[in-house]
């Protein structure tokens, strides 16, 4: 399957599963983010892959002007509710629905690891970008491990296969600092650098499992989905089992996060 009709069809009427897991996942890095891309008091900003709009509310309390796009419909109007007088668009990268040096800031936040052409993409956000203004893009570091990977793990001891029609990521080559900063290079920006992020996100077993693979949120939500009831038996005892291991105090759990964060200038 094309990896750009893959996402659309993985997404597709997902955004409260998504606010209500991963998203308290990613927002750790909506600080980092904006201080990379420069955000302050009435920079023209663009949150692209908005999600739930935790980017752009954290924007608009700097006191920027923000406007923002997502793929997928029930996203922008996830944003649009919890960041009320947003303009925010619905686009699918490399689509960016704005004009030449639009803005004097973009930021995506784990959204270029979703596109089926990362380098096609940032070229049409550094097109989007004043001359000097500032990108910042973060994505996961690859392959998955810690808090994105218990449930493939669990998966793969149960004995599940990976499925024939489910695409591998265009930015897995991507996933580490070295490529992607070439990446962000070979797209016209400079003075690009990539920063490696970790973190722990504590939460509840049970939550995480719920969020993480009952829910169908990303492909292992997916692969976990297309199971019968026994074989999700199997892969609930394997993640049962797993995540243990990141036990804390008071019954939950620290799932360590690894990412990349890159920034360059126009």
């Amino acid at each position: 399957m094309d990896f750009d009709l893959y996402e659309r069809e993985l997404w597709a009427g997902r955004a409260a599963a998504y606010e209500r897991g991963f998203a308290r996942l990613t927002r750790y890095l909506v600080g980092p983010l904006l201080d990379a891309a420069g955000v302050a008091r009435g920079t023209r900003f663009l949150d692209v892959g908005t999600g739930p709009g935790l980017v752009s509310r954290e924007a608009v309390r700097r006191g920027a002007e923000v406007s923002a796009m997502d793929a997928e419909e029930s996203m922008a109007e996830t944003a649009a509710r919890n960041v009320p007088g947003l303009d925010v668009r619905v686009a699918v990268l490399p689509e960016v629905p704005f004009g030449d040096a639009a803005f004097d800031a973009v930021a995506g936040n784990f959204v270029i690891n979703h596109v089926g052409d990362p380098g096609r993409a940032i070229t049409e956000l550094r097109r989007v970008l004043r001359p000097g203004g500032r990108l910042a893009l973060s994505c996961w570091a690859m392959p998955g491990s810690g808090a994105l990977a218990i449930v493939r793990e669990a998966i793969e001891r149960a004995g599940v296969a990976w499925p024939d029609d489910i695409p591998e990521p265009p930015f897995m080559k991507y996933g580490e600092a070295v490529a992607f900063r070439r990446l962000v290079t070979e797209a016209g920006l400079t003075e690009v650098a990539v920063e490696e992020v970790t973190w722990e996100h504590v939460v509840d077993p049970e939550e995480w499992w719920e969020t993480g693979a009952l829910s169908r949120v990303g492909t292992n939500g997916v692969i976990v989905g297309r199971q019968d009831a026994a074989t999700v038996a199997l892969i609930k005892d394997a993640y049962d089992t797993i995540i243990a291991g990141y036990g804390v105090a008071g019954g939950g759990v620290a799932l360590p996060a690894h990412a990349l964060l890159a920034s360059g200038v126009r």
